[in-house]
């Protein structure tokens, strides 16, 4: 689909930071919109400027409140169609409900097959995400999706700060391709952990299967919530031998008690990307201490504008 319209992104409450530094790679104003809300909480929304046949972009990550962000997605896609833009494409950085991606036990929904139907209902044309939970969720639309990665942007980091006597390790089997992807490109050693999840947020790990003794290792995930699975995984490989624990993951989700897991756990170092606002308590987390926060904007700036002048964006994926 050849789009003639300008440029145009817009934000909702999601993550208006991100969306600031995005058109300031393209060296944008952000639209002008009103996000507010009703006093019952309803979301009250109103475009401030003419859209009419622009190729409008909408900057919103389904972060916590999950429920809510989504809302305002759905509702700003519909109001931009309605307002006659000639192309909307949502901006997903983070992609709420990824981890429903199947019927693994009984009686429980595939919630990211049921988001995906509602984004392309609500009228988007075209899908910008980053790090699914799973890739098979591409499928789930049925409009184009550009699944990006924030690998190169995590890879440029530790080839920047290099870490000797480096192996990378994938916290359960499912991640081990992305581990593997990792370790090719770090030039490093690959190890994984055989985890069992009795329940949700819940995670043991098994057995380390690799050599992990004396050497540094890097966890290697998408997504952290509570931080569970990567501390329990550290303390695994510690037991096991290791020298120093770093992770890295691109969604720092961190509920609950995530934050001061992490600190009192043995990881020494760990890497995230603002794909969403990286918060403790309901607060912006002040970089510092275990946490270094790195910026996916300009990554997303470059997609977009590939998206909208109709180049490859294939070069960005790896």
């Amino acid at each position: 689909m050849s789009v003639t319209g300008n440029i145009k992104i817009f934000s909702g409450n999601a993550h208006r930071a991100l969306a600031e530094e995005i058109a300031g790679h393209l060296s944008l104003d952000l639209g002008k919109a009103s996000t507010d809300r009703f006093s019952d909480g309803e979301f009250n929304f109103q475009i401030g400027e003419n859209v009419r046949g622009s190729d409008v972009f909408i900057v919103q990550p389904t972060c916590p409140p999950t429920d809510r962000n989504l809302m305002e997605l759905l509702i700003m896609i519909d109001t931009f169609v309605r307002a006659s833009a000639e192309r909307v494409t949502a901006v997903i950085p983070y992609f709420g409900y990824a981890r429903s991606d199947k019927k693994d036990r009984p009686r429980v929904p595939i919630a990211a097959k049921l988001v995906a139907n509602l984004i392309t209902k609500a009228g988007a044309g075209r899908i910008l995400t980053m790090d699914l939970h799973a890739a098979q969720i591409q499928g789930f639309f049925d409009i184009p999706v550009d699944h990006l990665y924030a690998a190169p942007i995590v890879v440029e980091y530790f080839r920047n700060n290099p870490i000797d006597n480096l192996i990378v390790v994938a916290p359960d089997t499912g991640g081990a391709e992305r581990a593997r992807a990792y370790a090719k490109r770090l030039d490093a050693g690959l190890a994984l952990c055989d985890k069992r999840r009795e329940r949700a947020n819940e995670a043991d790990v098994m057995n380390i299967v690799g050599d992990v003794d004396g050497k540094n290792c890097l966890i290697v995930d998408d997504m952290c919530d509570t931080g569970g699975t990567i501390c329990k995984v550290a303390e695994a490989l510690h037991e096991a031998g290791a020298n120093e624990v770093y992770a890295c993951f691109t969604h720092a989700v961190l509920s609950g008690n995530a934050v001061d897991n992490i600190t009192n756990s043995y990881l020494k170092k760990v890497i995230v990307t603002n794909t969403i606002p990286v918060e403790q308590n309901g607060r912006p987390l002040v970089e510092g201490g275990k946490i270094e926060i790195l910026s996916v904007g300009k990554l997303l700036a470059s997609a977009i504008k590939s998206i909208h002048d109709e180049t490859s964006v294939s070069s960005l994926f790896i």
